[in-house]
């Protein structure tokens, strides 16, 4: 299975393993839409795939810092303009 292209790491110069989306990105990426916003306008704002997105918002709601709900089909990401 080659998940290559949808890794959220990459190892930097020491060979170690580095994010290469931080959760800061996400949580940035949902204040600059307003606060509110669905995986695939978080996944475009950052550059990165909508497998990544949901992954990464999904960890940020599960610690506590984000909120979501189901709205159709599509999970709508909500964060506190200050949080």
């Amino acid at each position: 299975m080659g998940d290559s292209e949808d890794s959220d790491d990459e190892r930097d110069d020491t060979g170690k393993f580095t994010e290469k989306y931080p959760a800061s990105a996400f949580l940035d990426a949902l204040r600059n839409l307003g606060g509110a916003a669905g995986t695939a306008d978080v996944a475009d704002e950052i550059g990165c795939p909508q497998r990544t997105a949901y992954h990464r918002l999904s960890n940020l709601r599960d610690d506590g810092q984000i909120d979501s709900r189901q709205v159709g089909g599509a999970m709508l990401w909500v964060v506190e303009n200050g949080g």
